[in-house]
């Protein structure tokens, strides 16, 4: 070791503890390998990771500070912006980095939306999942004029959604607000312009025409936009909310419909009730028509019978069986004298077959001489036969 230095330690050693130049010496080699050992602290493999240390503790705090990084969600996409401008590819679902301060990604929500028309009071309408924007919107009804300048409050619903694929153009020409610059302001044009061809009360009869009309103009006026930013899903008419005279006036219109509506079921009601009971009639008439029909058909079947049997027994008849037939009869005759005196017969005109009636209560005085003369005559043959 220098003698400087050896001056140097001996100086700072205190007195009672030299005991001889050997043993000092000793001591003082001693006492320059310990000062060399502490001088040597400072290289320690913790005083050498200390600088990375801090370091590493800048970078992260810096990391979680900036936040470099964010997460696209499915039913999003995300825009990248690079010192101001739109990068025309969206980015997809999934974990993005970026450089803070000269990039940053903006998510943009692409399900589907809906925005009502509606002066209805109902709860907080939205979404808390991003925060950036949410997925439902009321707006107040839309106050139109009809044919004749009265004022119609229509109440619709509007399911939409933002096109991915051309989000990033979207955002970057129409901004944040696209949805009011977009639907809102060619929904209110559509309607004011479809309902304004009627009157207050055509509304309600037309309802159906007048909501196919709204949903057609609509799409028809956002397809019409360079790169079809939004795609419609349906447009939906709620209400038409009418002035209370119009409401009353048509209340009245209808029940007066209705009146006159009844009166005509009670008419057609009685009509039926009448041709009911006309055609009850007619079968009845028909009936007795049928059977009198029959009743004449049977008469005169059995007359017709009649005639043919008549017919038949006339051509049987010969002047022989007539001959004997009054023989036969003017033998019965003679048998009824024997029995009564008194007995009237009575012969019938033209040579027939005479029909006898006997009258047993005849009375008694009547003469021999009658009844001979007429049982004489009944001898004689009639007719020269």
């Amino acid at each position: 070791m220098p003698a400087d230095m050896n001056d140097y330690f001996k100086k700072k050693k205190p007195s009672g503890s030299n005991n001889g130049n050997n043993k000092g010496n000793g001591n003082n080699g001693g006492g320059l390998k310990m000062n060399n050992t502490g001088g040597g602290g400072g290289n320690t493999p913790l005083s050498k990771a200390m600088p990375w240390l801090i370091t590493l503790g800048v970078i992260a705090f810096a990391f979680i500070s900036f936040k470099p990084f964010t997460i696209i969600n499915s039913g999003e996409v995300g825009i990248k912006v690079n010192t101001g401008k739109f990068e025309q590819t969206p980015l997809h679902a999934g974990l993005h980095f970026f450089i803070p301060v000269l990039q940053k990604i903006i998510p943009v929500n692409t399900r589907i939306r809906l925005i009502t028309y509606s002066d209805l009071s109902t709860g907080e309408l939205g979404d808390d999942y991003r925060g950036f924007e949410g997925g439902l919107r009321r707006n107040p009804a839309i106050t139109v004029l009809d044919k004749r300048g009265l004022t119609v409050n229509i109440d619709l619903a509007v399911q939409y959604r933002l096109k991915a694929e051309s989000a990033p153009a979207t955002i970057e020409k129409w901004g944040s607000s696209w949805e009011e610059k977009i639907i809102n302001s060619k929904v209110r044009e559509v309607v004011r312009d479809v309902v304004g061809q009627y009157t207050a009360e055509q509304l309600p009869e037309m309802r159906n025409q007048i909501a196919a009309a709204i949903e057609v103009k609509v799409k028809e006026s956002v397809d019409m936009l360079p790169n079809k930013p939004v795609i419609l899903t349906s447009v939906e008419l709620r209400t038409i909310n009418l002035p209370p005279k119009i409401k009353d006036q048509i209340e009245r219109v209808q029940i007066a419909k209705q009146d006159v509506t009844i009166a005509e079921q009670q008419k057609e009601r009685s009509k039926q009730e009448a041709l009911t009971k006309a055609e009850i009639a007619k079968g009845e008439a028909e009936r007795n028509r049928i059977e009198a029909q029959g009743e004449a058909d049977k008469i005169r079947i059995e007359a017709e019978e009649q005639a043919k049997a008549n017919k038949l027994i006339s051509q049987s008849l010969t002047a022989q069986l007539i001959e004997l037939e009054q023989i036969k009869t003017q033998g019965k005759f003679n048998e009824a004298l024997k029995v009564n005196r008194n007995a009237q017969i009575f012969l019938t005109p033209g040579g027939a077959v005479p029909n006898i009636w006997v009258d047993s209560k005849s009375k008694s005085n009547n003469s021999k001489t009658e009844t001979e003369n007429i049982v004489s005559r009944m001898e004689t043959p009639q007719n020269g036969n």
